[in-house]
């Protein structure tokens, strides 16, 4: 019996998760990030993204509520967002910021968008770079930063 079989198998998965691990570490930025006709890009045909303004039902999610003047919520949302972990600001405007965001486990990086629009709602878009599928990471997300910016307005020292 080959005692060494186990060993190659646990190295073989090592160099499997290495590979993982730095390819999500190389991503580069999609195409579809920014405005497009003062809107958010839609999300493409595959499940991982969520964005307040589709239409259908697999990557619809509400916009964000945050009071105030435009100034305070744009504010506010940096705040929040530059608290989270793994978030770095990739641009900053008015009324549109971009973050990219490291997944915990694989480091695969992620885009989270928000807008704020003429109506004063603060339009999301949350998108994996990579994959088809990303087991509801890009809602979960958004829903987090939801209840975030809820904590905050209820908090009386902000």
């Amino acid at each position: 019996m080959n005692n060494h079989l186990p060993s190659i198998f646990s190295a073989k998965i090592i160099q499997l998760l290495l590979l993982l691990s730095l390819s999500g570490c190389s991503q580069s930025p999609p195409i579809a990030i920014g405005l497009n006709d003062g809107h958010l890009n839609s999300c493409p045909a595959s499940p991982n993204c969520v964005n307040s303004e589709a239409e259908d039902p697999q990557h619809k999610i509400n916009a964000l509520t945050v009071n105030g003047p435009i100034t305070t919520k744009m504010e506010m949302l940096f705040q929040v967002i530059s608290s989270m972990p793994r978030t770095q600001l990739q641009k900053r405007e008015a009324n549109y910021l971009w973050f990219s965001v490291k997944t915990p486990l694989m480091r695969f990086t992620d885009d989270l968008e928000l807008l704020l629009d003429h109506q004063g709602k603060v339009q999301v878009r949350s998108a994996s770079r990579l994959g088809h599928s990303d087991f509801n990471v890009n809602r979960k997300r958004v829903e987090q930063l939801r209840i975030k910016l809820l904590e905050k307005k209820q908090d009386p020292s902000s």
